[in-house]
């Protein structure tokens, strides 16, 4: 297997476990060296086969200095911020670490946020340290509506530790799960896009696990938030731009739905010292959904073994531009 020059973008100061967990397993069949902002690219990049781009905010001027590039690698699950189409005219194949990465974190941060607005947590906070005692009401989930919006893997994780808490479990997405995934979790109901009102209007939670494109962007705009029972919560832990976050902060100020879990925002960092945060009825989380030690092993193990094809004259894995 030949030996391939690699250089890793990272991001922020995010090393451990990021990138040593990609470095241990690299390092020993490739050379691998970290990528300096702050000293001119081109002396870096000369020669490097293999661009590591954790979180996947390279540059334009990043993919022109790779002109030696035979994979240029996200190291995560979404490239909305990432130049694909530039990075297209360039040839060079570029591959992300796609949804099955990532999708148990996903999924147990959206049960929190379930479990966290069931029982009404940030009153129970605040009443424990008020002295009052027996207050809030919780709400139990068995009998309640799961509305899923996207079932693909993070989706399906959700709907299988969703089901024994007793939530029936709706879903929507564009392919309809194989029947064997299905039987995993016995749905209420499984329907297409044209389906999504429906289910909104129907589901006591409603929870997005969406890729963000043209289509998707504002899939949860304000006619589809007034489509929400009173009492139900909306859960995002996919991206910020899914939702109009005016028209759900407008919902959420004036009682109009019943709350919300949120991971990811429209600007991130976003605006903390907006009142709708401050909500009793809204937990917040800064991104974190995915930031698990399990997350960080399984994407170095998939940037390895594509950098590993890659060396032995394989195509590699996941690849978003084609």
């Amino acid at each position: 297997m030949q030996r391939l020059k690699t250089l890793i973008i990272p991001f922020k100061d995010q090393r451990t476990p990021w990138l040593d967990d990609i470095i241990a397993l690299v390092k020993p069949r490739h050379d691998i060296a970290l990528l300096d902002k702050h000293k001119p690219l081109a002396p870096q990049f000369k020669g490097v086969q293999v661009v590591i781009d954790q979180g996947g905010w390279g540059t334009r001027e990043m993919i022109e200095a790779a002109v030696d590039a035979r994979l240029w690698q996200i190291v995560g699950t979404g490239f909305d911020h990432f130049d694909l189409a530039y990075c297209k005219t360039k040839k060079i194949p570029i591959c992300n670490c796609p949804g099955q990465f990532s999708s148990i974190p996903l999924a147990e941060t959206a049960m929190m946020f379930i479990l966290m607005l069931s029982r009404q947590f940030r009153r129970s906070e605040n009443n424990f340290f008020s002295k009052v005692l027996y207050e809030p009401l919780g709400r139990e989930l068995c009998g309640l509506k799961l509305g899923i919006i996207g079932l693909g893997a993070s989706g399906i994780e959700l709907a299988l530790r969703a089901k024994p808490f007793g939530l029936s479990i709706l879903g929507i997405d564009i392919r309809r799960p194989p029947a064997e995934v299905l039987k995993r979790f016995e749905p209420e109901f499984i329907g297409a896009p044209d389906a999504l009102d429906q289910v909104i209007s129907q589901s006591d939670f409603v929870s997005l696990h969406l890729h963000l494109n043209e289509k998707t962007r504002h899939i949860i705009d304000a006619r589809r938030i007034a489509l929400m029972k009173p009492d139900a919560c909306l859960i995002n832990v996919a991206r910020g731009q899914l939702v109009d976050e005016t028209a759900l902060y407008r919902a959420l100020s004036e009682g109009k739905i019943g709350g919300a879990g949120l991971d990811v925002f429209t600007t991130e960092p976003p605006d903390s010292t907006l009142p709708v945060y401050r909500l009793p009825n809204v937990v917040v989380t800064p991104h974190i959904a995915a930031m698990t030690n399990g997350t960080s092993r399984r994407r170095a193990e998939c940037t390895a073994q594509n950098i590993d094809r890659v060396a032995q004259g394989q195509e590699p894995l996941y690849r978003v531009d084609q």
